[in-house]
Order: C-alpha cells, then sequence, then structure tokens
C-alpha cells in the first residue's frame, strides 16, 4: 500500500467510510466498568514517541530538540518519552559518554544536553503544542559516584564483604554485569522515601507527566503501588513500566512491555513466522492463555523498535526488511499503545552507539507522512482507544494463511484490517468479498 492510499483511507475514516462491508456486532467490545484501574484522559487514544537527546541533534542538547518539536507535532503524537536526562557518572563510565542509565545525580540535568533551565523551557515548549511529557526513571541502580554511595552505602546492595559491588545477574545461561552500576536496596524506607521525593522534583519543578521507569521489576511492586499514590497526588500521572510483570498493573503502571509480540514481529522477520503465528498470538490473547494475563485495563506498549531494540538486536531493515511497515501498521491496529523511536519517521537504518555521539540521519523523513496517517488512524476511531477505552480484536477467517486479518468495534466504529505477512502477491476472503494484497501489503477499512 503507497502512502497516497494509506492517506485516503484515513481520511475517509474520518469524514464517513471507506467502501461498505458486512459486519457482525463483537459481544465483547464494552468501555471500561468502574473495576477498571483509570488512566488519565489524555492517554487514552494516544501514541507515544520516544527521544534520544544525544542522538537527535548535531548538538545533541535540549535546546536543539526542542526546535524539532513542531515537526514532531505533525506526526500527531502525544506523549514525548525522554530518555534519562541527568548527569551520567563518571567512575566506571562505558565509552565516552557513557550511558544514560548510570546517574549520578538524580535532581540535575546532564551538561551534554544543558541545565536545569533548559529542561524546563523544553517542557513548557512541548506542552503549549499540546504535548504530554515522561521522563526516563532509573530505580534500580546508580552510578557508582552518585553521593548517596559515600552517604548512604546503607541503601545499597552489598556483597558477602560488606562492599558496593556492580549489579549482577547469574540467573541466566550467561553471567551479566553491569559493571558501571551499582544496586540500591528498598529493605531501606529512607531509600524509598528519598527516591520517591526525586521523582516529585521532576514533577513540581520541571513540569514532567509522568515517567517509563527501567527494569520496573526489579524494584518491589509495593514500592511502585506507593510511589505511585504520592505522585498522583501531587498531579495525575502517566506511569510506563519496563517489564511484563502483570502485578505491575495492579495499581502502579498505566502501561508495560509488549515483548511477546515484538518477539513474534522478529520472528516473521527472519522468516520463522507468519500470519498463522500472529493468528495463535491473538486468541492466546482473547482467550485468555497467553503465558501472561493481563487485567483489561493495562496498556501494552507495541513497538518494532526503541532505544535497545535499536542499539543491541538490530535495525528495522536487519530485524524486519520488507516486512517492516506491514508490522508497524499493526502496532497502531492492535489492542495497545504504538510507541515511534525518534528516528524511525526517516527509516532509521544504522545501530545508533549507546555510549558515544552518532547522530541519527534525517535524511528526507521518507516515513513522515505513513506514521501521520498511522497516528491520525488510531485518533480518530474510538475502536483503536487503548486499554479499556477501546476494543478486543477479533480474529477473522480470510481463506489464506498467509493473510492476518481481525476487527476491532465499539458502538457504531468498526476497523477491520488485513496483512500479508508474505513476500508473495496473496488472494483471501473477507466478507464474503474477494480481495488482494501485495507482498507485505495491507488493508485497513473503517465504518463509523
Amino acid at each position: 500500500m503507497t502512502f497516497t492510499q494509506l492517506r485516503a483511507l484515513v481520511l475517509a475514516a474520518c469524514c464517513a467510510f471507506i467502501a461498505p462491508f458486512a459486519m457482525s456486532q463483537s459481544s465483547s467490545a464494552v468501555s471500561g466498568t468502574a473495576s477498571d484501574m483509570p488512566h488519565v484522559a489524555w492517554s487514552r487514544q494516544s501514541s507515544i514517541y520516544q527521544v534520544n537527546v544525544r542522538q537527535h541533534t548535531p548538538e545533541g542538547t535540549l535546546k536543539a530538540f526542542a526546535r524539532d518539536l513542531p515537526r514532531i507535532r505533525k506526526l500527531g503524537v502525544d506523549i514525548l518519552w525522554f530518555m534519562p536526562l541527568q548527569p551520567i557518572g563518571k567512575q566506571e563510565r562505558k565509552g565516552g559518554l557513557g550511558s544514560y542509565y548510570s546517574i549520578s545525580d538524580y535532581t540535575a540535568v546532564n551538561p551534554e544536553f544543558g541545565t536545569l533551565d533548559d529542561a524546563k523551557a523544553m517542557v513548557k515548549a512541548a506542552h503549549e503544542l499540546g504535548f504530554k511529557v515522561i521522563l526516563d526513571w532509573v530505580p534500580n541502580h546508580t552510578a557508582w559516584d552518585h553521593p548517596w554511595t559515600r552517604q548512604h552505602k546503607d541503601w545499597y546492595k552489598l556483597n558477602d564483604k560488606g562492599e558496593i559491588f556492580p549489579v549482577t545477574f547469574t540467573e541466566g545461561a550467561e553471567p551479566e554485569y553491569w559493571t558501571d552500576v551499582v544496586a540500591l536496596d528498598y529493605r531501606s524506607e529512607p531509600l524509598r522515601k528519598a527516591m520517591i521525593e526525586a521523582m516529585s522534583f521532576w514533577l513540581q519543578q520541571v513540569g514532567m507527566d509522568g515517567f517509563r521507569c527501567d527494569v520496573a521489576s526489579l524494584v518491589p511492586s509495593d514500592f511502585w503501588e506507593r510511589a505511585r499514590r504520592e505522585l498522583d497526588a501531587i498531579k495525575p500521572v502517566f506511569m510506563l513500566a519496563e517489564s511484563d510483570k502483570p502485578e505491575l498493573h495492579r495499581s502502579a503502571f498505566d502501561m508495560s512491555y509488549s515483548w511477546d509480540l515484538a518477539d513474534v514481529f522478529k520472528a516473521v522477520g527472519k522468516g520463522q513466522a507468519g500470519a498463522a503465528e500472529m493468528r495463535a498470538w491473538l486468541t492466546a490473547q482473547n482467550e485468555g492463555t497467553a503465558p501472561k494475563v493481563y487485567p483489561r485495563h493495562a496498556y501494552r506498549m507495541r513497538f518494532t523498535s526503541n532505544h535497545d531494540f535499536n542499539s543491541w538486536h538490530g535495525t528495522d531493515r536487519e530485524l524486519y526488511g520488507e516486512a517492516y511497515q506491514a508490522l508497524a501498521v499493526l502496532t497502531f491496529t492492535l489492542p495497545g499503545m504504538p510507541l515511534i523511536y525518534g528516528g524511525q519517521e526517516s527509516r532509521l537504518d544504522k545501530r545508533l552507539a549507546f555510549f558515544e555521539k552518532d547522530l541519527v540521519d534525517w535524511k528526507g523523513y521518507e516515513l513522515q507522512a505513513f506514521y501521520a496517517e498511522l497516528v491520525a488512524l488510531k485518533k480518530n476511531n474510538p475502536a483503536l482507544a487503548n486499554g479499556q477505552y477501546g476494543a478486543p480484536a477479533e480474529l477473522l477467517e480470510t481463506g489464506n494463511d498467509k493473510v492476518f486479518a481481525f476487527r476491532r468495534q465499539l458502538g457504531g466504529n468498526v476497523v477491520t484490517v488485513a496483512v500479508n505477512l508474505s513476500a508473495a502477491d496473496q488472494s483471501y476472503l473477507l466478507d464474503g468479498a474477494a480481495a488482494k494484497l501485495a507482498p507485505w501489503g495491507w488493508s485497513i477499512r473503517t465504518r463509523h
């Protein structure tokens, strides 16, 4: 499908409908109930955009990034997720510039990016354009040279000799050592209080609207539930967990990572999966037979890339090849909130260095229109809303095992999606009508 064709579909969806088609009522497409965890109103039809300040502009500063806000606004996304903005530790630093996730001061700004006043100005400018802004928060560990390591050694996990030691994982097939960071110990009540105070600083002093919380499942769930209560008392916030732990949706987090769908996508890109695996994935979600079952109110973040995927797993071209845009369509139309990683709208085709300066090549913003139309499609169709506010996806039969199709219906709004998950032309049947899709092509039909 060309950009022009997709644009026509979305514009038609906003005005009336695209080609009439038979539709059946979906008994499971219901709105939220009193038992559902509520989410801030501005998140309910939103898409999210991840900002890597270091790599976004030649300057790599907040002031320079702010100049791109109007262009990003035209994408239609509502939530900006900023990777950590705080100073990076120097002791045991990785690479020349270090990891964003090795923080030496929770309530300051990395001089590489600018000043605290620059952060305040950037958030103010984003708000004036209609964005909400969340900050990547690193609660599990700090840099070696964070003042707490000297002032509050008892806030850290210690080895048998009573020494602070690198974050270490030995449960997997191979040991993993995060040599530039040291782990906090949440058995300490003063630590819990200090962490919430630091998060509160960014809400009260900078104007942030919430947080994306790094390795959230490594921090006790009861801490998160307390933090959410105290943060919400300052202002209603949006919370994204870098985790797929269902327990975190009990009352702490609005959204979690959908690594399960990302795994299917990567298999599709390798030629190891296709429409059959997507049907199996959706059936497991609908029937509650997936390995992890989430409450209906849980937002799941759907994505093809993020900072970790791009730097450590591969570019979109490496991971998905020609399937990339078809999979991106699914992130916007399946239940959940879609993510755009900054640079994807220019078909980001290199792995960005994690510990060095490595500028995104913005080229001609080749996929800007593609993403803008998908964001508009999601925003203008209530059936595609997030969590309990949207409709579940009803699996549809197509008579072709290479075509994955589903429907989401909420009241009079119906969105029907068919995607060819193969590298060949495919013919299929949907609602009694014959249709064709080009290799890795898709069809989106809507009715209001």
